[in-house]
């Protein structure tokens, strides 16, 4: 009888185990917007739609963080009301591609002035531009710029 009873006791607490609600796993995308919440200071997260996390900041008009599809592991969108764009946009689009590539600062740093200051009368006001392993598209018109960083799943 004690052996019928252990074997319907360890059964009942297999049942038990497998039937347990499971730890809730965060989203990837989602801890990584919470990771450039508490590493950039003024940084706010918004509203999660489409695949996208809505970001703001007081250097940027527009701050999207792109989530893994098909096409790309991530990306960043930022935009600003100015043509030429301050130094607190640099820097803030600088370190947060640092952190969601996981590059250096001064190398993303580098590659966003780049491809804003290249947007001009010889190049014209769309840019698209390769540097260190990521896609920069530099857009502007009379009034706004904006950068978009990525890179590519085969990468």
């Amino acid at each position: 009888m004690t052996s019928l009873r252990r074997c319907l006791t360890s059964l009942y607490l297999a049942a038990a185990t497998m039937l347990a609600p499971l730890p809730a796993l965060a989203d990837r995308c989602d801890d990584l917007a919470g990771q450039l919440k508490s590493q950039i200071d003024g940084l706010h997260v918004g509203k999660t739609a489409a695949n996208a996390i809505f970001l703001s900041h007081p250097a940027t008009t527009q701050l999207i963080l792109g989530c893994p599809n098909r096409k790309f592991t991530n990306e960043l969108i930022a935009g600003t009301d100015s043509r030429k764009p301050k130094p607190e946009f640099y820097d803030l689009v600088a370190r947060a591609s640092a952190i969601i590539f996981t590059i250096p600062v001064a190398d993303t740093l580098k590659g966003v002035t780049r491809c804003i200051k290249r947007m001009g009368l010889l190049h014209g006001d769309d840019v698209q531009m390769r540097y260190r392993r990521l896609n920069m598209h530099c857009t502007r018109t009379k009034t706004s710029a904006a950068i978009a960083v990525s890179r590519g799943n085969d990468e």
